[in-house]
């Protein structure tokens, strides 16, 4: 009896990536096939569906042409806002990794963009705010 062993391709069956806004960080798995997207576990546009501009997420796919396509992502931290743009910049890079020559039009387009501002942090003496300076003696 002759063991043969399972011939594995050499393409990744999803392209990984991980995107950070603030205090919020997305984990995206993307597929490049037709399927459902979800996030957390509930579909993309539900979890979403009280943001302005629900379908906000899909700014890479129309601005690259990628038609067939889904994703599994995971978001933690932050606002929906912050977390919108995390999972906007985790699915750019998973794109990039799928097809390199996309790298140009997401960044023309800004999606490659990272945003690094975050709240800035109480300071001791400021009365509980991070700008607040303590009142001064009237006399």
């Amino acid at each position: 009896m002759v063991k043969t062993t399972p011939k594995v391709s050499k393409t990744p069956v999803y392209f990984y990536a991980i995107g950070r806004r603030k205090s919020a960080v997305a984990a995206v798995k993307l597929f490049l096939a037709a399927g459902d997207s979800t996030i957390n576990k509930v579909a993309a546009k539900k979890y979403f569906s009280s943001l302005l501009n629900p379908t906000h997420y899909e700014g890479p796919f129309t601005a690259t042409g990628v038609k067939t396509y889904h994703f599994s992502g995971r978001v933690m931290g932050g606002g929906l806002e912050s977390q919108s743009e995390a999972l906007i910049l985790a699915l750019s890079r998973a794109i990039k990794k799928s097809d390199d020559t996309q790298g140009e039009v997401l960044r023309n387009g800004g999606f490659l963009t990272v945003d690094s501002r975050v709240r800035q942090r109480r300071n001791v003496g400021t009365g509980g705010k991070a700008r607040r300076a303590k009142q001064s003696p009237k006399r």
